[in-house]
C-alpha cells in the first residue's frame, strides 16, 4: 500500500550526488523546505571527477562552499589545464581569487556538501529511487520506491539531478538532441608490477591514448581508442581487456594487477532542448552529457546548480520576477552547449590519421601563438562567460562577473566573497548618488544587502547590483534600478 510523506515539501531533488546535494543544501541555506532523494545508500568512493575549474570555484567560494583565498601580492595565480592533451596551457586567477584549478576528489565534495544541506535542515534520503514524476499547475507529486515500498511526495518544484539516463527528464517529456559514440574508452583503477613502466601524464600513440594518475602504490588509467564505439557498451571490464588494451595502444606489455571500478565509456553526448518544464528542472548530468575530456562536467554542473537554486528559492519565497526562472534555461543551455562543443572539438584533434595530425599541427602553432591558449582558457574556465541581460536595462555591464576585490566600508574592510555568502542580492554603493539609490531600492530592503563602500578601482561604477551568483545585474548607464530590480525580484514591498 502506498504511503503519503512530506507531503509539505516545497522542493524535491532527485539524485545525491554533488550536483544535486550542492542544490539541496542550497535551497535549504535559502530556508526552502527541500527533500532529496538518491537511491544509493552511501556516497560511493569510486574515482570520478576529480577537478573544478576557475569560475566553479570562485562560485563556489562565494557561498562558503570553499574557504576564501589567501592573499597573493605577487600577481594572479595560474594552473596547468588540458585541452586534447596539448602541453604548455594555463588557467590563470586574479590575486584575490581562489586557484583557477581545484583537486576534488567528488566523494569527498559529495560528503561535504551532504554535511552542508544536512546541517542546513535538507532532507536526504537515501535508497529511495525516484521512478515517477507527474505535475500541474500547483505542483509536482513524485513517486519513489524507498526502503519499506513505493512512497509518495508532494512539492511545489521538482529538479532532476539523476544522471544521464534521467527519469525526471523522461517524465517530464523533454526531448534532447544526442550525439552517437564514435569512440571507445576504459577506464580502472590498478596496481602495476613496475609503477615506471607507465609515466604519469597523457600518453599518445598511432594507435590511441593512455592517460596514467598515480595515487600512491594504486595507478588510475583511462585509454581512448578513436576506431569506434565497442560493439556491447555493457559488456563488464575485465582486468585481461584492459591489460590488453594498453598493450596495444603502448606497443608493448604492462603487467598489472588488482584491479577496482572497471568500466567503460565513449563520447556519446547528450543535451536535453530544455532545462525546464513546468516545475521541473534538469541539472548537471540529466541536462547534458558529453565526453570527460578536460574534465568540465563536474564544474558544468555545479554552475548549473548554483544559477538555478537562487531564481528557485526567489519562486517559492515569492520574491521572483515574472521571467525569472525562465532565465535559468536561457542561460545555463547555452553554455551547456559550447562545453559540449568544445569536448566534440578535443576529440577531433585527439583522432588518428593524416588530417587530425595535420590539424592538430596547426593548432599547436596557434596557440604557440597565442601564448598559453587564451581563448581556450576562457572555454575551459568559464571564466569569459557574459550571460545575457534579462531587462535590457542592466547598464554596459550586465551579464559581467564581478572579480573579487577589497572595499572599505564603514564597519571595516571586507571584499565581494564575504558580502555575498549570505545568498542575498548585493547592492553596492560607492558614489554620490548612493542617499538616491537606497532610496530607490527602499521596497526591496528586505531582500537586499546594501553595502556602502569607498570608491575603488575593483568596482569601477558609482553602484553595482549583484546577482547572488556573482554577475552583475545593474550598473548605471542603461536604466534606471527599480526597473531592473522589478525584473529580477518583482514589484518588492509596495505591491497592491
Amino acid at each position: 500500500m502506498q504511503r503519503e510523506r512530506f507531503t509539505g515539501a516545497q522542493a524535491v531533488v532527485a539524485g545525491g550526488g554533488p550536483v544535486g546535494l550542492l542544490v539541496a543544501a542550497e535551497l535549504a541555506a535559502y530556508g526552502v523546505d527541500t527533500v532529496l532523494l538518491e537511491p544509493r545508500t552511501e556516497v560511493s568512493d569510486q574515482p570520478r571527477a576529480t577537478t573544478l575549474h576557475a569560475r566553479a570555484v570562485q562560485s563556489l567560494a562565494r557561498r562558503g562552499h570553499l574557504p576564501r583565498p589567501p592573499s597573493r601580492a605577487t600577481g594572479p595565480a595560474t594552473s596547468a589545464f588540458h585541452f586534447a592533451g596539448l602541453p604548455g596551457l594555463t588557467i590563470a586567477a586574479p590575486p584575490d581569487e581562489p586557484e583557477p584549478v581545484l583537486k576534488c576528489v567528488q566523494a569527498v565534495l559529495e560528503r561535504h556538501l551532504e554535511a552542508r544541506a544536512r546541517a542546513a535542515g535538507a532532507r536526504i534520503l537515501r535508497g529511495y529511487h525516484l521512478t515517477d514524476a507527474v505535475q500541474d499547475e500547483n505542483g509536482v507529486r513524485v513517486t519513489a520506491e524507498g526502503p519499506e515500498g513505493p512512497e509518495l511526495f508532494h512539492a511545489g518544484y521538482l529538479v532532476g539531478a539523476d544522471g544521464a539516463r534521467s527519469t525526471v527528464r523522461a517524465r517530464a517529456g523533454i526531448e534532447s538532441d544526442t550525439f552517437p559514440a564514435t569512440v571507445s574508452a576504459l577506464m580502472g583503477t590498478v596496481t602495476l608490477a613496475d609503477p615506471e613502466a607507465l609515466p604519469k601524464g597523457w600518453h599518445r600513440t598511432p594507435r590511441g591514448w593512455i592517460v596514467v594518475k598515480h595515487d600512491g602504490v594504486r595507478t588510475h588509467l583511462r585509454t581512448l581508442d578513436c576506431g569506434g564505439p565497442h560493439p556491447d557498451r555493457h559488456r563488464p571490464v575485465t582486468l585481461e581487456e584492459l591489460r590488453r588494451e594498453v598493450a596495444r595502444i603502448a606497443g608493448r606489455d604492462i603487467a598489472m594487477h588488482s584491479p577496482r571500478w572497471l568500466s567503460r565509456f565513449s563520447d556519446f553526448a547528450r543535451l536535453a532542448r530544455t532545462f525546464a518544464r513546468g516545475r521541473v528542472f534538469l541539472v548537471g548530468d540529466a541536462a547534458h552529457v558529453h565526453f570527460p575530456i578536460g574534465g568540465q562536467g563536474l564544474s558544468t554542473g555545479v554552475l548549473d546548480a548554483l544559477n538555478l537554486s537562487w531564481k528557485l528559492a526567489l519562486a517559492v519565497r515569492g520574491s521572483a520576477g515574472p521571467a525569472l526562472l525562465g532565465g535559468y534555461d536561457a542561460e545555463r543551455r547555452p553554455l551547456a552547449r559550447r562545453v559540449l562543443d568544445g569536448t566534440l572539438a578535443q576529440l577531433a584533434l585527439m583522432r588518428q590519421g593524416p588530417e587530425a595530425e595535420a590539424l592538430r599541427t596547426v593548432f599547436t602553432g596557434l596557440l604557440a601563438d597565442e601564448g598559453g591558449g587564451g581563448h581556450l582558457s576562457g572555454l575551459i574556465s568559464a571564466q569569459d562567460t557574459v550571460l545575457p541581460d534579462p531587462t535590457g536595462a542592466g547598464g554596459p555591464a550586465a551579464g559581467t562577473y564581478l572579480g573579487n576585490t577589497t572595499l572599505s566600508t564603514p564597519d571595516g574592510d571586507t571584499d565581494v566573497i564575504r558580502l555575498l555568502q549570505d545568498g542575498r542580492p548585493l547592492l553596492l554603493l560607492l558614489g554620490e548618488k548612493a542617499d538616491g539609490l537606497r532610496e530607490e531600492a527602499r521596497d526591496w530592503a528586505d531582500l537586499l544587502r546594501i553595502v556602502e563602500a569607498r570608491p575603488t578601482p575593483g568596482v569601477p561604477y558609482e553602484a553595482a547590483l549583484l546577482r547572488p551568483d556573482g554577475y552583475l545585474a545593474w550598473v548605471p548607464g542603461n536604466g534606471a534600478l527599480r526597473q531592473v530590480m522589478t525584473a529580477y525580484f518583482g514589484p518588492g514591498a509596495t505591491a497592491g
